[in-house]
């Protein structure tokens, strides 16, 4: 029991006391003052309540506060979303430093680019351009949080911007990335941030949920990986004549943050109140990664690459690049700028790469190879009720052909197995004598059913072999 209340003890002194007035933390006020309903207040608030009594033109002396308590003002116990972890002390030197914990992230176990591309491989199919490019800039990033060096060399920042239809897998790439590096990851959308001061999210927002992801840990978090998505989003609108609030002022916000700042966060709360707890968050060693669809950057691409003269012998014809699917990887800081992005916010994301659509054969791989492969997933789940269930190569054949048709990539595999999967799911669990379902091509085009075999004819598949 007393090891019990120990621990409890020991987890509440990791975090920081916060002020019940004006909700900064112990870190920035100093010692504060505990009051016996269990309310912290902080020496300045303290004064100004003392100084606020003695200007009173009534006597207030002799006010007994054990009678007050924090929900007569709406308040109470802190949650713990709002609760800030302390900051730990400095690093020791490196002959006092013990080992790395495992599952820590720290230079010592950070893996060089081929080995963070090897492990991507397993997960994301294609996309080898991409995947090297992020592999380099990450491994430089962290490179560059840990150097402890003094020879006057500043490594920059290797923010990064992506480009990449619907559906190819930039969300799924980052997401991945952060579970192998186990580093806290926060995604968010460009679409609901706006200027300061205006209804939507403040750019700041962004870091709340960095800080909720390293489970409000200051130190944790400040070594941790954005993704702003839908950046596109966020470019300059034409012709507009209103305060364009969720475009060029979004990214003249962003600016900041890109660079690295020390930036007031709310804590547990995307927006800034008078009950919210504040804390400082430095951005200097945040990796942050944008991406976005940018729909119609082809055509800038295309009128830059085709804007030499079309008659003589050297001439560019002008459909020459109609069928060329991958066009946004020829994309330049220069073609962005046309679309809407402004010089700053561009010269802030030095790592620009795209990312190539889906053909069906990467969609036939995606289906079945990657670790956590759809087909794997479904497998397991009739596994558990000892059915074995197989795909024919035409099935996959044609799964991948009805989403080449849904134009929306990866996704439309999902809703199409889902959707194919259905009554399957619902009618095999009545039946205990079932043991292998084959799911054929002409299931798929709805022209027959699938394949029932029984246990007699089959060997059964067990749970976990």
């Amino acid at each position: 029991m007393t090891d019990d209340v120990n621990k409890t003890e020991e987890k509440q002194d990791n975090y920081e006391e916060i002020c019940y007035i004006c909700r900064r933390p112990e870190s920035k006020v100093g010692k504060m003052m505990k009051l016996p309903t269990g309310i912290c207040i902080c020496s300045d608030c303290m004064q100004k309540t003392f100084d606020a009594m003695n200007n009173t033109p009534f006597p207030m002396g002799g006010i007994d506060i054990s009678g007050f308590s924090p929900f007569m003002f709406g308040g109470g116990e802190m949650p713990k979303s709002q609760k800030i972890k302390k900051k730990q002390p400095k690093e020791q030197p490196a002959e006092d430093a013990g080992e790395v914990p495992e599952g820590v992230f720290d230079i010592r176990n950070l893996k060089p680019p081929h080995k963070i591309k090897a492990e991507l491989d397993e997960y994301v199919i294609g996309q080898e351009k991409a995947k090297k490019v992020m592999s380099v800039a990450v491994y430089n990033h962290y490179k560059r949080v840990y150097d402890k060096s003094e020879d006057g060399v500043e490594l920059e920042k290797s923010n990064m911007l992506m480009l990449g239809p619907t559906g190819s897998g930039k969300t799924y790439l980052v997401k991945t990335l952060a579970k192998l590096l186990n580093v806290p990851l926060a995604i968010t959308d460009a679409t609901s941030l706006t200027e300061a001061g205006y209804i939507g999210d403040d750019v700041e927002s962004v870091l709340s949920k960095l800080l909720a992801a390293a489970d409000n840990d200051v130190d944790r978090a400040e070594k941790g990986i954005v993704f702003i998505d839908e950046i596109d989003k966020i470019a300059k609108k034409r012709n507009a004549h209103s305060r364009d609030v969720s475009g060029e002022s979004v990214q003249q916000g962003l600016l900041k943050l890109l660079e690295g700042a020390e930036v007031e966060v709310p804590v547990g709360a995307s927006s800034k109140n008078a009950m919210v707890p504040m804390t400082t968050i430095d951005t200097t060693n945040i990796l942050f990664i944008c991406g976005g669809a940018f729909p119609d950057l082809e055509n800038v691409v295309k009128e830059r690459l085709t804007k030499q003269s079309t008659m003589g012998f050297t001439g560019e014809l002008r459909d020459r690049f109609d069928g060329d699917k991958n066009l946004l990887a020829q994309a330049t800081a220069a073609d962005l700028r046309e679309y809407g992005m402004i010089p700053e916010f561009i010269g802030r994301l030095p790592v620009l790469f795209a990312l190539s659509p889906l053909d069906k054969n990467m969609l036939i791989q995606i289906l079945q190879e990657p670790k956590n492969a759809i087909l794997k997933q479904y497998k397991k789940l009739l596994a558990m009720d000892e059915v074995d269930l197989v795909f024919d190569e035409g099935s996959l054949e044609a799964i991948a052909e009805k989403a080449m048709e849904k134009d929306t990539g990866a996704r439309a595999l999902r809703a199409i197995i889902e959707d194919l999967m259905l009554d399957i799911m619902y009618e095999i669990p009545k039946d205990d004598a079932i043991g292998r379902v084959t799911i054929t091509k002409d299931y798929i085009l709805n022209n027959g059913a699938p394949i029932i075999e029984m246990r007699t004819n089959v060997t059964p598949l067990l749970t976990g072999e």
